[in-house]
């Protein structure tokens, strides 16, 4: 189907349907890995940026099955919490910034490092979708590593000071993950994610064969 649910008006549409037009032409494919990877091409302006996307760990089974479940959503900032679409799914999408402004005071941690640590209890089965915050990423495969279980890691902060190695560390682990490599992301493709990631599970049994596994392509 390759609905934008972002996309409401006549013109939107059109605008969202020829722009998924052009990439597909670019970025060839129909499974769910190829949409993801067009939807983030959409969201840079760079086609170049579906070579640097990995997927590890099953993640669009992974993500599917939260989305459906209503798993929460956590993001790094509010920009993330803002561009998640809230139609066609049942999740709370959150925002950590202010939640660990506390902890941040004592410690010294970035305010998303800090709101993750104090919504840890809830973060279990989460999706955990981070675009901004090395920082964050680095706190959130800490977790892991004392036994935290996320339902999907979106990892795909920018920057040059951790953001490379914070990916390569979510990618270490046997976490659901969808990632970027190397210096550049942002939180646009880590929504840009997260949305077709939605819009897939919309599409619910056309996704699945009859063993329950994704199929390759969307066409059957």
């Amino acid at each position: 189907m390759n609905n934008d649910l972002g996309a409401r008006t006549k013109k939107a549409k059109e605008i969202s349907k020829m722009s998924r037009s052009i990439v597909s032409s670019i970025v060839k494919g129909d499974a769910p890995e190829d949409r993801i990877k067009q939807r983030c091409v959409m969201a840079t302006g760079d086609p170049g940026f579906a070579d640097l996307m990995r997927f590890n760990n099953e993640p669009i089974r992974a993500g599917i099955k939260a989305i459906i479940e209503k798993a929460p959503i956590f993001t790094d900032v509010t920009m993330g919490q803002a561009g998640i679409t809230k139609l066609g799914h049942r999740c709370n999408v959150r925002c950590v910034l202010e939640e660990g402004d506390e902890i941040a005071g004592k410690t010294g941690l970035t305010r998303t490092s800090a709101g993750f640590m104090a919504l840890e209890k809830e973060l279990d089965g989460a999706i955990i979708v981070i675009g901004n915050a090395p920082s964050a990423a680095l706190m959130v495969c800490r977790m892991v590593e004392r036994g935290l279980h996320p339902g999907l890691i979106v990892a795909t902060p920018v920057g040059f000071v951790n953001a490379a190695k914070s990916k390569e560390m979510v990618r270490t682990f046997d976490t659901p993950s969808i990632t970027c490599t190397g210096t550049r992301g942002g939180t646009p493709v880590a929504v840009a994610v997260v949305n077709e990631l939605v819009e897939i599970a919309i599409e619910g049994k056309k996704i699945f064969d009859d063993k329950g596994n994704i199929s390759r392509t969307m066409n059957g």
